[in-house]
């Protein structure tokens, strides 16, 4: 509950910073949240001075929500305020910020495994916390300060939208897949291949560095052929799938597990997961241009908390009823399905990206056939 929480306050803060970022003002929301989070981040460091009982366990809740509140406040400024700074660019600028997280996800582990067998618990979050405070004063003076007139819009009206629902949808199924490999693959390769302990995080470098590597040129060929882009984030869901069903591997597939297989498929995974999770950014902020909603922060501000709530209900379900599957019906079919999941997302995403094209034609053919009947209208009476 301590962990869940987290994602719970992420989701709901994600929501009202998203709705309340032009009020607010996205330079503010930024440093104040990059602030906040890392001052209870150096609080975590410190918790295990807090006599144990129920002053320890609510003082775990207090910090743990008050970061997921931080946190949704930042993330959510940064994504409006690069994409409001490079409208023309916003898939690739999304694949470099992607890139660090990945980073992080490579460096977090280990670097972190080894403060805490150096110094002990404390010295891993004083530390984290003390580099996110240092960022603080460089991003007052670096980020730009944008002014906008609050929107009209809600997030109502941008989650009816039937291109947004399915890609909400296919976000929340990426989130999930991430999460659910988090309290899983390290048990099941633990069991399967005997590997000691300290091998394990290697296994995740292949998922970690192939996203962090790919996230960025993704990005780059979203923008420079926008038509590209629904493509992206259909086929990349398709084999994510496919990866899902062959990492323990799905028992009905008969193939033996192995452990270069598990490790050539999470790299395929990391590619495949930042071919779609790189495109739905991009996609929710045009289709709602397309529909009427106003250039600026207060759309982008929508988009960025409908983003990180959606990727909040994915990083809860994915290791909540993960680590439930894995007990109940094992890592296999468990993954299996995962894979289902991101298999129904990809599909749905590609019926309606097919409907969409056929309408668009028809609308096309249509316009063209009026056209012309005008023009005949107009010579008519010239000719007679």
């Amino acid at each position: 509950m301590i962990f869940g929480c987290y994602a719970l306050f992420n989701l709901l803060a994600s929501l009202v910073f998203g709705k309340y970022l032009v009020h607010i003002g996205a330079k503010f929301m930024f440093v104040a949240g990059m602030s906040v989070s890392g001052g209870v981040t150096v609080l975590f460091g410190v918790l295990d001075q807090v006599p144990e009982g129920p002053m320890f366990i609510a003082m775990c809740f207090l910090v743990r929500i008050i970061d997921a509140i931080s946190f949704a406040a930042a993330i959510t400024a940064s994504s409006s305020i690069l994409a409001k700074a490079f409208p023309n660019n916003v898939a690739t600028v999304m694949g470099s910020v992607e890139s660090f997280s990945g980073l992080g996800l490579v460096l977090g582990p280990p670097l972190g495994g080894l403060l805490y067998q150096s110094f002990g618990y404390e010295v891993p979050f004083i530390l984290l916390g003390c580099i996110v405070l240092l960022m603080v004063p460089l991003n007052m003076c670096i980020l730009p300060n944008y002014e906008s007139d609050p929107g009209k819009h809600s997030f109502w009206k941008l989650i009816i939208l039937p291109k947004v629902a399915f890609i909400s949808f296919v976000i929340t199924s990426l989130s999930s897949g991430f999460g659910f490999l988090d309290p899983t693959l390290s048990l099941f390769v633990l069991e399967k291949f005997n590997l000691p302990a300290g091998y394990v995080g290697l296994v995740f470098l292949g998922l970690a560095l192939s996203y962090a590597i790919s996230s960025p040129l993704v990005g780059l060929l979203s923008d420079k052929m926008p038509h590209l882009r629904k493509w992206l984030l259909v086929f990349g869901n398709l084999i994510t799938a496919g990866c899902y069903m062959l990492l323990g591997p799905a028992p009905f597939l008969h193939i033996k597990s192995q452990l270069w297989l598990l490790v050539l498929i999470l790299v395929i995974n990391g590619i495949s997961a930042g071919m779609s999770l790189i495109s739905t950014f991009p996609e929710i902020l045009s289709c709602a241009h397309e529909n009427g909603f106003e250039e600026g922060l207060s759309t982008l501000g929508l988009v960025s908390g409908l983003f990180g709530a959606l990727w909040s209900v994915g990083a809860f379900v994915g290791p909540t009823l993960g680590g439930f599957l894995y007990e109940k019906i094992g890592f296999e079919w468990a993954a299996a399905l995962q894979g289902l999941w991101a298999l129904t997302s990809g599909l749905v995403m590609g019926l309606f990206y097919l409907l969409e094209h056929s309408r668009r034609r028809r609308r096309s053919k249509l316009q063209n056939s009026l056209g012309t009947e005008e023009e005949r209208t107009a010579l008519l009476p010239d000719e007679t």
